[in-house]
């Protein structure tokens, strides 16, 4: 049996989702509840070396003592905020499992799945309802990128550049679940498409589409997300992003196809941080 842990806290639905897709995967992991038993100074800082992480990405906000502490203040060395991670486990963001195939904070649930050896052949849903997504990479010129995008009026006439990257996500029984992409712009990225289908619409698919392909664009070290849109401004503020005027957008964002003319002059111009 592959030897998995997991630091857990059983008060965290993506925590406890993460658990339970390693269940279903057949393997029965050491479950570390990191709250009443925490990591050692030295097994956290290997941990976060092993992630790859900025120290300040594994520090968790909501529901911690983070700006009561002032962790926004650059003063703070790595020793520091891991002084601060010790002295209060609670701001260790979770759930960090670690496998055989390496060391990941599992934000979204989904990245779970790229850690584990054997995955169901069978859909696997969330607490929430929405499925375990499984992205791939595709090429722009895919047929069913195409065809989603123009079945959705979405613009199609860019994807030649090749400047843009975009994965299809399916269930874990096969089911497709739509695509996204963005185009890299530095330390920005610009979500390019974001495509569900009319089927599945209204169950949580894009919400988990777009953290995953949040999650994989930071991955490879981008830092902001921009985007423009007519009409699911609503949608993309519950997903974290926030209206910006256009004058406020780096050039590289105003220099997109997008910005020069694809996207109406009326399209809304949206930002976020990208973290985990």
């Amino acid at each position: 049996m592959t030897a998995i842990t997991i630091y857990h806290n059983p008060d965290c639905g993506t925590s406890r989702n993460v658990l339970a897709m390693i269940r279903q995967a057949r393997a029965e992991p050491e479950v570390i509840e990191y709250l009443k038993t925490p990591p050692s100074r030295a097994v956290l800082a290997d941990l976060i070396r092993r992630m790859g992480m900025p120290m300040r990405q594994v520090l968790r906000r909501k529901g911690t003592p983070y700006a009561e502490l002032g962790l926004d203040d650059p003063k703070w060395t790595d020793d520091d905020l891991l002084d601060f991670m010790m002295a209060h486990p609670i701001l260790i963001n979770r759930p960090i499992v670690v496998t055989p195939r390496g060391v990941k904070l599992c934000r979204p649930s989904d990245v779970v799945l790229d850690l584990l050896p054997d995955l169901p052949d069978a859909d696997v849903d969330k607490e929430e309802g929405a499925p375990f997504l499984k992205d791939e990479p595709v090429a722009a010129s895919d047929p069913g990128l195409v065809a989603a995008l123009t079945a959705a009026g979405l613009p199609v006439a860019d994807l030649a550049n090749g400047e843009g990257r975009f994965f299809a996500y399916r269930t874990l029984g096969g089911t497709p679940m739509g695509y996204g992409g963005y185009v890299p712009l530095g330390a920005d990225i610009l979500v390019r498409s974001v495509v569900v289908p009319a089927t599945v619409q209204g169950k949580g698919i894009g919400r988990n589409l777009v953290a995953l392909l949040l999650r994989r664009a930071w991955e490879v070290g981008h830092q902001r997300a921009w985007l423009l849109t007519i009409s699911a401004g609503g949608f993309f503020e519950k997903a974290g992003f926030k209206p910006v005027p256009r004058d406020q957008a780096p050039a590289s964002v105003l220099a997109t196809p997008q910005a020069q003319g694809l996207c109406p002059s009326t399209a809304t111009l949206l930002s976020r941080t990208i973290t985990v």
